[in-house]
């Protein structure tokens, strides 16, 4: 039974294969279309300082930049931004970079801010923010080291050097807050949208 009930195609505006996996293991179909915007770019010139602002501003502009050409359709845009008290990360280079992040998350907790904001014929109709705690165990330069052997290139496509549903989680001792959220997208707060405007059959 098909669960989506738009007259529209469901249209995520990402390629993240985290967000991908939990649209599809909710039942949901959809087609993922890449959100061709300067994230950086927006970033700076936005001057937010707040890591949440800032998350909610990046998720809204990428709903916002796919549903221009997709009338009609409800567009889910999303990011996700990773602060250890006022000092922001974004995704590692390569490895000394990851390495250097690392080294500074080691032994300290740091925030994941996870944003959501649909949007419809360039319009933001829903947006929300969810904030995870993390608390990755002190770790040495031999630990460091060895992860980043075993874990590979997969360090350089998230921000923080970990998947946690991959090998990143041998990195941690404490994790408060959804599972959604740690992997970039608040599903239940999207999901509870979208039954609100009777576009899921559940």
């Amino acid at each position: 039974m098909a669960l989506w009930r738009g007259t529209s195609p469901l249209i995520l505006a990402s390629q993240s294969s985290a967000r991908k996996m939990l649209l599809a293991n909710a039942g949901l179909e959809f087609e993922a279309v890449t959100a061709d915007i300067d994230e950086r770019g927006i970033q700076a010139s936005s001057n937010l300082g707040d890591p949440r602002e800032i998350a909610l501003l990046l998720a809204r502009e990428k709903a916002k930049a796919v549903s221009m050409g997709r009338p009609g359709s409800y567009v889910i845009g999303a990011d996700q931004t990773l602060a250890l008290g006022s000092r922001l990360f974004n995704k590692p280079a390569g490895r000394p970079q990851a390495l250097a992040q690392l080294r500074d998350l080691a032994g300290n907790s740091h925030e994941l801010n996870s944003a959501v904001a649909v949007a419809r014929d360039g319009k933001i109709v829903f947006e929300d923010v969810s904030v995870a705690r993390m608390t990755m165990r002190p770790m040495s330069e031999a630990e460091l080291s060895a992860y980043l052997d075993a874990a590979g290139e997969a360090v350089t496509r998230s921000v923080g050097a970990y998947q946690l549903e991959g090998l990143g989680i041998h990195l941690f001792e404490r994790i408060e807050g959804d599972h959604f959220t740690i992997l970039g997208l608040p599903l239940l707060p999207l999901l509870a949208y979208l039954r609100s405007e009777q576009l899921i059959a559940v």
